[in-house]
C-alpha cells in the first residue's frame, strides 16, 4: 500500500510539474538595437536588462532603452555586473562594496524607470562554494537593495562543482542567507538537463537541476566547450542564433522562466 501512495506521489508530481507554464526569454551583454525588437518578440517573452557595464565590457549600450524595449512587449530580467573574489580583498571591503554597489543599482533601477519592488539579479559569475569574502559582498548588497525599495535576484551556476565536492553554488547560497529572500537564475548548460541552442520545447526552470530556481538558463554564446560540449544547434562558431531573417549575426543566451516578466520591472 504504500509504495502503491508513493508511485501515485510521484505520478502526480511529475503531472504538475508538466503543467507549469514556462517562458522562453533571452539575454545578452550587447543591445540589440531597437530594430530588432520586434523580430525578437516573436520568440521571447522577456529580455536581459543590464543596469551597468555587463563583463568584459566598458560601456553598457542597454542604458537608456528600458521604454523601447517595454514597449516593444518585453518583461524583463534586469541585471548588475557583480564583483570578482580578486576584487573583495576582505570582509570587510565586500561588506563596504556590497553596500556601496547596492546603492549604485537602485539609483540606476530609478534612472531607468523601474518601479519599485523589481527583482534585480547579481551577476555572480564565480562559482563553486563562495568564500566568506564573497558570502559577505553578496549578502550586503541583497541587503542594500532591499533597503532601497527593490527586490534582490542573484544569477549563478547550477552546476555541481566537480573541484569542490559537487557543491552547487545556487544551493550554497541560499543555505547561508539567513532567510533572505532571494530570486534565484541559475545556469546549466550542460546537455542534459540542458536541450541545448533550442527555441522550442517547454520544461520547468526546476529542470535545470535547482528546485526553488525561477529562471533557467540553458544555453550561452558561445558554447562553453568543457560543460556544453556535447550540446547540439550551435553554430560552427559556438554561438546560438534564433533562425529568423537578420537575426543570424545576433548571439543570445537562453532563459526558461516561471513569469513572462520574471524581474516585474514592466511599468504599472
Amino acid at each position: 500500500m504504500r509504495f502503491t501512495r508513493l508511485v501515485v506521489l510521484s505520478a502526480l508530481c511529475a503531472s504538475l510539474q508538466a503543467q507549469v507554464r514556462s517562458y522562453f526569454g533571452f539575454d545578452r551583454n550587447d543591445y540589440p538595437g531597437d530594430a530588432n525588437l520586434k523580430t525578437l518578440r516573436q520568440t521571447f517573452s522577456y529580455a536581459g536588462f543590464w543596469l551597468n557595464n555587463p563583463p568584459g565590457e566598458k560601456t553598457n549600450s542597454w542604458r537608456g532603452h528600458r521604454a523601447a524595449v517595454e514597449s516593444a512587449g518585453f518583461g524583463f530580467l534586469v541585471l548588475f555586473n557583480g564583483r570578482l573574489y580578486v576584487q573583495l580583498k576582505s570582509v570587510a571591503r565586500a561588506t563596504a562594496l556590497g553596500k556601496s554597489d547596492a546603492q549604485a543599482a537602485a539609483s540606476a533601477l530609478r534612472r531607468e524607470g523601474f518601479p519599485a519592488q523589481t527583482v534585480v539579479f547579481l551577476d555572480q559569475e564565480q562559482g563553486g562554494r563562495m568564500l566568506p569574502e564573497q558570502k559577505a559582498y553578496i549578502y550586503a548588497w541583497v541587503d542594500g537593495v532591499t533597503e532601497a525599495g527593490f527586490r534582490a535576484g542573484i544569477y549563478c551556476s547550477g552546476i555541481p562543482a566537480p573541484d569542490d565536492n559537487q557543491v552547487v553554488t545556487a544551493e550554497d547560497i541560499r543555505a547561508n542567507d539567513g532567510a533572505r529572500h532571494i530570486v534565484y537564475w541559475t545556469v546549466n548548460d550542460a546537455c542534459p538537463p540542458s536541450p541545448g541552442c533550442a527555441f522550442a520545447g517547454r520544461a520547468s526552470p526546476a529542470q535545470g537541476g535547482v528546485s526553488f530556481a525561477e529562471i533557467w538558463q540553458y544555453a550561452q554564446s558561445p558554447q562553453r566547450k568543457d560543460v556544453a560540449g556535447g550540446c547540439s544547434n550551435y553554430a560552427g562558431n559556438g554561438n546560438c542564433y534564433l533562425d529568423r531573417a537578420g537575426m543570424q549575426g545576433m548571439p543570445v543566451d537562453l532563459d526558461l522562466a516561471t513569469s513572462a516578466d520574471p524581474s516585474h520591472g514592466r511599468g504599472p
